[in-house]
């Protein structure tokens, strides 16, 4: 007979796991067990990418063969020692999970949530960015055409001294992030993040376009800036995608873009921890890194009238 339900205990927290036999990705036979162990193992890498961001879980209870659903507020049943945040946003105000440590991050999972994705500010600044993100949304299979949206990305953010740092979206593109100082708000960090995308996109407007509407893409790769908006969220660095495999969002070196055999979802949780072993973290000194927009908005107005 199936255990039904046990607890763990996880950095002096109790978590209770029910169902662990429940599968959540059927036609790979990975189950809930499987989710929790993953996201353990993976907190220590994880943790950085989701500490102090109010989180939205994509949660599948009956598995990713059936509908899932988003859930921004917290479960109500949340034990006290996990840390939420109050949001205001248009109609109310929502309470939002705030991941501090591996035993949410495993309460999570129980939850079968299989993707917590996260803001781009954090709390007690939430109307201040810290990353910029450009999410390269491809509308065809060329994933061709996304790997060198992302290196003229990388070229033009160089030549405006930003650090710049690429990982898979364990989907079908790549997310492009720029570690910021928070000091400016959305607005102002959304509209000079379409600036560089309209910049790159004129290279190659037959390949990359800013088109919103999918209709209008003909199969071009969306150089996507929404993201930057307050309340907005992506998924950090080693998320679970709801799809075929358990694949991962994984950080990558710039040099592995020119690989031919890499795929946007290409790692998955049985896979990920073979890769850690062989290649260091390429997003080591990401948090020391963030910079203001000040210079490169000089200097993109100076490469603009040339």
């Amino acid at each position: 007979m199936a255990i039904q339900e046990k607890t763990v205990r996880v950095g002096g927290h109790e978590v209770k796991i029910t169902r662990p036999a429940k599968l959540l990705f059927p036609e790979d036979g990975i189950t809930k067990q499987d989710l929790v162990d993953y996201y353990r193992r993976i907190a220590p890498r994880m943790l950085p990418h989701l500490r102090g961001r109010p989180l939205t879980m994509e949660r599948y209870p009956d598995g990713i063969k059936k509908s899932g659903f988003i859930q921004q507020s917290r479960d109500p049943y949340c034990p006290d020692w996990i840390k939420t945040v109050a949001v205001k946003k248009e109609g109310g105000t929502v309470r939002h999970v705030v991941c501090e440590n591996a035993a949410t991050l495993v309460y999570l999972a129980n939850l079968a949530c299989v993707t917590p994705h996260v803001w781009l500010s954090r709390t007690g600044r939430l109307e201040l960015p810290d990353q910029m993100v450009f999410d390269l949304d491809p509308s065809s299979d060329n994933f061709d055409w996304v790997k060198s949206a992302a290196q003229k990305l990388k070229e033009l953010l160089d030549d405006l001294g930003l650090p710049s740092y690429v990982k898979t979206t364990g989907s079908r593109g790549l997310h492009l992030v720029v570690p910021l100082k928070p000091n400016e708000d959305f607005d102002s960090v959304r509209a000079f993040a379409r600036d560089i995308a309209a910049a790159v996109v004129s290279q190659a407007p037959e390949k990359w376009t800013l088109e919103i509407r999918k209709s209008k893409r003909r199969g071009r790769v969306f150089l996507d800036t929404n993201r930057n908006a307050y309340a907005q969220t992506i998924a950090p660095a080693y998320a679970v995608r709801a799809r075929r495999g358990a694949p991962v969002s994984v950080p990558l070196d710039w040099s592995e873009l020119g690989a031919k055999d890499l795929k946007p979802d290409g790692v998955t949780i049985r896979s990920l921890f073979d890769r850690l072993k062989r290649i260091p973290n390429p997003w080591s000194d990401f948090s020391r890194r963030r910079v203001t927009l000040v210079n490169a908005r000089r200097k993109l107005e100076e490469l603009n009238g040339t």
